[in-house]
């Protein structure tokens, strides 16, 4: 199937000539979700995303190059808003945050969630409202803390104890009383690679439900009265496709809801299901679209909250991964082809686990074309590799690509919008890669190309 597939790719389809594949309809038909809405092939056979040839941004910005189909992202934006339309959807920055895409999400009229003082940082200065930003992480500094209180946060989810103690001593200093979610681990363990499952019970985020700290966490809060505890928040994982998991979380945590009522007198009027929406990286992922998350999501909410008689809390989701990683291509150059004693070729890019690690970290899988011509070869199997000193500098594992594939010709990953330039490193001292974000013909950067004064300007010794 993925030797038919990757081989219609390259307009090798018997009675279908060479550049056939010219519509976005006939890239999602054969890889269905793998690639930005507006890609197509043009006439030449080479790949256009945004109404630009790529080839013609490589000469123009480089390879490697992350390029951004802003209408695609936007159009994202609009699906899950629209699916969520009385709830609040948050935009997980950590899947990849710039100023351009803060204000892109914004402009859809999306919250923003972030995790450190650096994301905050850039979302305060990519002027997105800071009532509408909520504060993630389980390690928060004193110094953290006091930037989102004195920036007027919307809201900040707490993850320990510590955090509650030095939370509310600083909010009791300034004379604010910032409103605060608790996070929940609720013992679901998420069909997903074992470092992106986050609700299991043997890991550092959130409060144990099943060990009494949540609502033990609750109480410390409702106490004090410092702090205004809103609600609950629950995140199961990422790269997630079966629902199942946020059914079992939330009746897990609106138990926790109705305990707190019962035992506090205490309602609280919010619920966070968190985010961690999978998406297609290859032919094999069948991820859901917005709209039948948000139906599945409302039906367990809605009735869970009737059987325990709770009114239906003010619901919010978190979204990074579905938003960012399908409307982003990694760019690369083939430098090098070798044939392994007819097992597989390798093919030698440009970049590698410094501009895409989650391959390395996670046994990731990505497809690949060639995107600067057509080709009516017969497909080989093929690993793309990077330029590293690791034999495990892999950015896809398995592909079919043209027999003919050489040097000089430019290679797309699709999927690569998420937890690539964000976890971005310069091993090696390479510098990382630029973001270009591409709309309606018009090409922009918006994250510049590391340069090695960049990398010296940080050696001080």
């Amino acid at each position: 199937m993925r030797a038919h597939e990757a081989g219609a790719l390259h307009g090798d389809l018997g009675s279908r000539g060479p550049g056939w594949l010219r519509t976005p309809e006939d890239v999602n038909a054969l890889l269905p979700q793998l690639w930005p809405r507006t890609v197509t092939r043009s006439a030449a056979g080479a790949l256009t995303i945004g109404g630009r040839d790529v080839r013609e941004l490589a000469a123009e910005y480089g390879t490697p190059a992350y390029l951004l189909d802003e209408a695609d992202l936007r159009a994202r934006c609009r699906d899950f808003r629209a699916a969520f339309a009385d709830h609040d959807v948050y935009y997980a920055g950590k899947a990849f945050l710039c100023r351009a895409v803060v204000r892109m999400v914004a402009e859809e009229g999306l919250h923003l969630d972030v995790c450190t003082g650096g994301e905050l940082a850039v979302a305060l200065s990519a002027g997105m409202p800071p009532e509408r930003i909520g504060f993630h992480g389980n390690n928060k500094s004193a110094a953290e803390l006091t930037r989102a209180l004195d920036a007027g946060v919307g809201r900040i989810i707490v993850d320990s104890f510590d955090e509650i103690a030095r939370l509310t001593e600083l909010a009791r200093t300034r004379g604010v009383r910032p409103k605060v979610l608790i996070r929940v681990t609720v013992g679901v363990e998420a069909h997903t690679h074992e470092f992106i499952a986050t609700a299991h019970e043997d890991q550092k985020f959130g409060f144990s439900l099943a060990g009494g700290a949540a609502f033990d966490a609750a109480a410390r809060i409702l106490d004090d009265g410092v702090l205004e505890l809103r609600g609950l928040h629950s995140h199961i994982g990422s790269q997630i496709f079966d629902t199942s998991g946020f059914e079992v979380s939330a009746r897990r945590v609106l138990a926790l809801q109705a305990q707190i009522r019962d035992a506090r007198a205490v309602e609280l009027p919010e619920l966070d299901l968190g985010g961690g929406f999978g998406i297609a990286y290859t032919s094999q992922d069948d991820p859901a679209p917005a709209h039948d998350l948000a139906k599945r999501i409302n039906k367990i909410v809605d009735s869970e909250c009737d059987a325990l008689k709770l009114a239906v809390p003010h619901l919010s989701i978190e979204p990074g991964r579905a938003i960012v990683g399908p409307a982003v291509v990694t760019l690369y150059e083939v430098g090098t082809v070798k044939d392994v004693d007819g097992i597989r070729s390798y093919v030698s890019v440009d970049g590698g686990m410094s501009d895409n690690i989650r391959t390395a970290l996670y046994d990731a899988s990505y497809s690949a074309t060639v995107a600067s011509r057509s080709s009516t070869a017969p497909p080989v199997l093929a690993r793309v590799v990077g330029k590293h000193c690791e034999s495990g500098d892999i950015v896809v594992k398995d592909e079919f690509l043209p027999a003919d594939v050489q040097p000089g010709d430019l290679l797309a990953v699709p999927g690569t919008g998420a937890y690539c330039r964000s976890m971005a490193s310069n091993y090696n001292h390479v510098p990382r890669p630029p973001v270009v974000a591409v709309r309606d013909g018009v090409a922009r950067l918006i994250v510049r190309r590391e340069t090695e004064d960049d990398l010296l300007a940080l050696d001080v010794g």
